[in-house]
Parts: structure tokens; C-alpha cells; sequence
């Protein structure tokens, strides 16, 4: 039950027509569409560009008598589409049909070029029909431009205990956005609407700041847990809206939930397949929660699950409403799988990178799977790179003051292709010493093997200080790779108190040759040697922790010049601390250490900081510290 619509493709990007189909706003417009075409039949179809199909997938023409289907370019004759051999435009006035559907956006032109071959009179539609309103445009001169639909969701929460926290600034104006304006529509778990409005995302550089505890109190609402839809009105730049996510409990109170966690921006265009998703552990409960990111119902038995590397798949017997949110217990239904064996899940393109959420005793925390990639074939140039990449692939982490903290990982399959996984583990110290590696061997597609650092380093390595890890390809046992290496970061307190968990994939780092679009580069093309982090900052109550690697797959430059910038709410500049960081070393450092009450006072509360270095590539996580010891950690991300 695969929705057959193109969202997303790694050569060209994504795929504004399915953004444009999809749109909350566009969906009662695409209904009225339908009627209207059912209350005028016979109707031939206009499919100038292939939206036919799509259309139809999301808004179903069953029961609509269609006299054929024209198209203009001679490479699609007799090709079959809505499941009729595709004939030539010129054909139009021998169809018998009394109205005539355009699958076309900006269709004005192409309608009075097709006047001379249409019978009269004839009603004429088209998917102008279902525009959205024009105030929400960014180029009103073509309508399908990607930056019209600069959206995201984002998982929304608020009950008397758990709130969430949506953190971004105004990035669209630095690369030429006109006062840039954030339309949102708050989703309820049954898919209705609680509350729609449009903020501005003030001047250049400004901290945006979305607080479910605000928006309830604003709009008088009950307790809610669904989705956030964000839409950026004068985007340039980038059409992703990005974003962290802070989920929390209230400090203090009567210690029923201490929950905190922190993840980002969720991939903004559906996939087939996602992985990544860890089976509960002794004492866990793992929730992952669907959100249905379309105008439609997702089908009972579209959504499955299936224990990696086997094919049995268990769905999801519900239908799920269009825009909903479902908790789904994977333990009930999968039992009997548990830690550290990963799941797969077929999402059939219903839904934007869905969200996990493990609870154990009185905390959650929440993390995200990742689009598992079918367009990938195991590469044999990788293992004879090495003259020339050095590493190559490789995936930094943290490894936390291992007095305090426990580090896991768990590699994860990330690709249909991927049978095997030859990885081996390498450990620095700050100063990029390297001080231990962890073979894995050539781990098969399902494997149960974890790493946990304490077998690795003892209790000596280290010790108090901290470092950081890169997973890289490890072809001594064999073994073939596609560059798509992922895994699964755990952290643990030591005391079990609190826990959280990241996951990223694994790039080229700090080398001026380039290999395919590695190393990757923010804007522009390879190789990206440069630096812009964001780095949200904790509200009142909380430190936020920073830890920033230098990896690099070649020697690079000994060390970074790093600035980390202070920024208040309105986008000014408060000030800035320099960082040098050693060639595959790394730096754990706190926002309070680093600028003093002061500063951090005239910075105000929607402070946040940008990590620039022009010199070199930093790879980085970020978490929250709170009093009672919770804390979350995520990777960070660029803009």
C-alpha cells in the first residue's frame, strides 16, 4: 500500500508538486476538484506533466467517468496513465467529454493554446483550483517553485506535565528572504485542527521560539500530543524548514516524570522504508508514533513493522485519519523482540521521519528513525579508496566524562542493500590522539551486536576527560559497503538516572578531493570546509552542554579557529569566544563556563549561538542539563 507518488529523489531533491498536493490548506480545495469533475462527466483528462497520477493517488477519481487521457509530448504516446493509453492533445475535440481536467498548476497558457481542439461549450478545471491561499506564496509567478512550500511537521505536545519547545532562527533572511512570515496549523492526535496563525519571523538572524506551554495557554486548549505544521512564507535559501525540539517534564513538582529529551527537524518528504528503531530494552517501552502527514487516511495494514533482517512484516490494523497521530507499543506488536535487535518499518510514504519514544520508570525519551535508502547498490571502489580518502566514511560521536556517562552504539542498517556491515570503532582523546579500536568484523544485515565502551577503553582510558569516537569502514574480514553507515548513540548516566540517544550517517570530512557529493557542503557544491552550526540554548533552569568534533577522513589543518557567537532574540550579535580544536580532536564545553551571568543576562532568553569556523568542518552535538540531573543530546545541524 505504497502511495505511488514521487516525494523525494537523491539527484534532483525534492518534489514540490507532492508538497503542493499535500498541503493542509490544499485539501478541501482538491475535494471540491473532484466533484466538480464528478458532477460532469464524461471527462478527458489533460496530463501535461504527469500529475495525473499523483493526483489521483491522494484524491482517488473512482466513479468518475473519464473519456481519455491526452498528453503533450510524443514520448508519452500510448503510454498508460489513470489506466488508459495516452493519446495526443490534438485529439482533444473528438473525446465526447463535456469537461476537461487539466493536471496542471499554472495552467492558464496551456488552456488557451488547447482552444482551437476543445469542443464548446466545455468546463474547464485544473489543479489551480487547489492553490493555496496566495498570502502564503513566496514566487506568485510560479506556483510550484520549492520555495512556496518551505514546510516541515514537527511533533507537538502539551499535558499538565510533558511540554515541548521549538527552537530555529531566522536563516531564510541572511540568504535574501523578504521579511520572512511562519504560518502554523496545530493538529489535535485525531487529525482536526486546534489552531492556525502566522507570526512573523522577525528581523534577520532573530531566534524563533514556539512553546506548547504559550500556544495552549494562547488559544485555551486541552491537553494535546500531535503535530505542528510549519510553513515559512518569504523563504530563501533553503525550502526546509530546520528546527531542535526539546520534550520535557517541569523541574521539581511531585517527581512523577523527569523526562527530557531533545531531537531536530524531521526529514520533510516520505519514504518507503525507515530503520533504525530499537527494539525495547529490559524495563523499556518503546512508542513509536505515526503521524499521518497527509490529507487522506493512511489504510489499516499499510504501516508494518519487521525485525531487520527478516521479511515477516506485522501492520498496523487501523486506519489512521488524515493528519492523526497513533502510539504504537512495538513490544505488543512485536513481542518477544527485544535490545539490541532494530526494527524496519514500511511506512508506504505516509508520513514525514517518524518519531520514537522510550519510557522507562518515571522518564521518556525521543529520538527518530531514519529514511532507509532502496536506490543504493554496494560500491567496489570504496575499499580502494584509502589512497586517496584516507577514512573516508566516517561517523563522529561523543564519548561522555566516562565517570559519569556510559557509551553505546549500535550500527544500523540503513539501506535495502545492505547485507553486511564491515565497521571497526576508532576512540580519541580530546587532542585527537587516537587511543583505541574496536574491530566489529563484517556484521551480517541482522546483527545484535552493540558496543559498549566499557569493554573497549576499561576504566583507565580517559577516565574524567572525555573524547570522541568515529565509526569507519573496516574491509579487513571482507565485506562491501555503499557509504550509507549509520548507528544508534546511546548515553547513560551511570546511576541509570537518565539516559538519551542520537543517530546520524556517516560523510566525508576535511578533504579538498571530492567523491561523489562528499564532502558535502551546506550550500554550494563540494567540498564543504566550512562551518555554521545553530545551537539552541537552554531556558531558565537548564545549561546547555556543546560538544564540537574535528574530524577529518585526511590530515587537514592542525587545528580550527573556531568562533562561537552569542546572538540575542532580535538577531544581535552579544558576543563571541574563540575555540581552537585539534585535527581529529574535540571540545565539551558549556554555555554557562563559557559566557559569563552577565553576558548570558544581556543575551535575554531567546539567546542562541552560532558555531562558524571558515577553515575547516565541524561536526557537533548539543543537549540540555537540568538541576536534577536529566539531560538530552542530539546532533546539530547547519544552515
Amino acid at each position: 500500500m505504497v502511495l505511488r507518488i514521487e516525494t523525494f529523489d537523491n539527484a534532483t531533491g525534492g518534489n514540490a508538486l507532492y508538497k503542493a498536493l499535500t498541503h493542509p490548506r490544499a485539501a478541501r480545495p482538491a475535494q471540491g476538484l473532484v466533484r466538480a469533475l464528478a458532477d460532469n462527466p464524461p471527462v478527458a483528462v489533460c496530463d501535461p506533466g504527469g500529475g495525473a497520477e499523483a493526483f489521483a493517488e491522494l484524491f482517488p477519481l473512482n466513479g468518475i467517468e473519464i473519456a481519455g487521457v491526452y498528453v503533450q509530448q510524443i514520448d508519452r504516446l500510448d503510454h498508460r496513465v489513470l489506466g488508459y493509453a495516452a493519446a495526443p492533445l490534438t485529439e482533444l475535440g473528438r473525446s465526447g467529454a463535456r469537461s476537461l481536467f487539466v493536471s496542471a498548476f499554472d495552467a492558464s497558457r496551456l488552456i488557451a493554446q488547447l482552444q482551437p481542439f476543445l469542443p464548446a461549450p466545455m468546463l474547464i478545471l485544473s489543479l489551480d483550483r487547489m492553490r493555496i491561499p496566495a498570502d502564503r506564496l513566496t514566487n506568485h509567478s510560479r506556483y510550484l517553485d520549492p520555495l512556496n512550500f518551505a514546510t516541515n511537521f514537527a511533533f507537538f505536545r502539551d499535558t499538565d506535565r510533558l511540554h515541548t519547545r521549538l527552537t530555529t532562527a531566522n536563516y531564510w533572511s541572511n540568504y535574501g528572504g523578504d521579511n520572512p512570515t511562519l504560518w502554523l496549523t496545530l493538529f489535535g492526535d485525531d487529525g482536526q485542527v486546534l489552531a492556525e496563525w502566522c507570526e512573523s519571523c522577525g528581523p534577520s538572524g532573530a531566534g524563533i521560539v514556539l512553546d506548547s506551554r504559550e500556544i495552549r495557554a494562547r488559544f485555551r486548549l486541552p491537553e494535546f500530543c500531535g503535530q505542528l505544521f510549519l510553513h515559512v512564507v518569504g523563504a530563501a535559501g533553503h525550502d526546509i524548514v530546520k528546527y531542535a525540539l526539546d520534550i520535557f517534564a517541569d523541574e521539581g513538582g511531585d517527581g512523577a516524570d523527569r523526562s527530557l529529551s531533545t531531537t531536530h527537524d524531521a526529514n520533510a518528504w516520505p519514504s518507503d522504508r525507515y530503520a533504525g528503531l530499537p527494539a525495547p530494552a529490559p524495563g523499556e517501552k518503546v512508542v513509536l508514533w505515526i503521524q499521518n502527514s497527509h490529507p487522506v487516511p493512511i489504510p489499516a495494514g499499510a504501516i508494518g513493522l519487521n525485525r531487520m533482517g527478516e521479511d515477516s512484516v506485522v501492520s498496523v490494523r487501523e486506519p489512521i485519519a488524515p493528519f492523526a497521530t497513533r502510539p504504537v507499543d512495538v513490544a505488543a506488536l512485536l513481542p518477544g523482540v527485544s535490545w539490541p535487535a532494530q526494527l524496519e518499518l514500511s511506512a508506504g510514504k505516509h508520513m514525514v521521519r517518524p518519531r520514537y519514544e522510550i519510557v522507562e520508570r518515571d522518564r521518556r525519551r525521543i529520538a527518530h528513525v531514519n529514511v532507509e535508502r532502496a536506490d543504493l547498490v554496494p560500491n567496489p571502489k570504496l575499499p580502494r579508496l584509502a589512497e586517496w580518502l584516507g577514512k573516508g566514511y566516517l561517523l563522529p560521536a561523543p564519548v561522555l566524562p566516562r565517570t559519569q556517562w556510559r557509551t553505546l552504539v549500535l550500527p544500523t542498517p540503513m539501506a535495502t542493500c545492505q547485507a553486511e556491515l564491515p565497521i571497526a570503532a576508532i576512540i580519541y582523546d580530546p587532542d585527537g590522539n587516537e587511543i583505541s579500536c574496536r574491530r566489529f568484523g563484517n556484521l551480517p544485515r541482522g546483527h545484535t551486536s552493540f558496543f559498549d565502551l566499557d569493554d573497549a577503553l576499561g576504566t583507565d582510558l580517559l577516565g574524567e576527560t572525555y573524547g570522541h569516537l568515529e565509526l569507519v569502514y573496516d574491509f579487513a574480514e571482507g565485506g562491501q559497503a555503499d557509504g550509507w553507515l549509520h548507528a544508534i548513540f546511546r548515553y547513560q548516566r551511570r546511576d541509570r538516572s537518565h539516559a538519551a540517544e542520537t543517530s546520524f550517517g556517516a560523510h566525508v570530512f576535511n578533504t579538498v578531493l571530492t567523491y561523489r557529493d562528499e564532502p558535502q557542503s551546506y550550500n554550494g557544491r563540494p567540498p564543504g570546509l566550512s562551518t555554521r552550526l545553530y545551537l539552541r540554548l537552554g531556558d531558565s533552569g537548564y545549561d546547555t552542554l556543546c560538544h564540537l568534533i574535528y574530524p577529518a577522513s585526511r590530515p587537514w589543518r592542525p587545528h580550527s579557529e573556531t568562533d562561537i557567537i552569542l546572538y540575542d532574540g532580535a538577531g544581535q550579535e552579544i558576543a563571541r569566544r574563540s575555540l581552537s580544536i585539534p585535527c581529529s580532536g574535540s571540545r565539551l564545553w558549556r554555555y554557562r563556563a563559557l559566557f559569563d551571568a552577565a553576558t548570558r543576562a544581556r543575551a535575554g532568553g531567546r539567546a542562541y549561538a552560532i558555531i562558524r569556523d571558515t577553515t575547516c568542518r565541524l561536526f557537533g552535538y548539543h543537549g540540555l542539563l537540568r538541576n536534577d540531573g536529566a539531560f538530552s543530546l542530539d546532533h546539530m545541524f547547519g544552515f
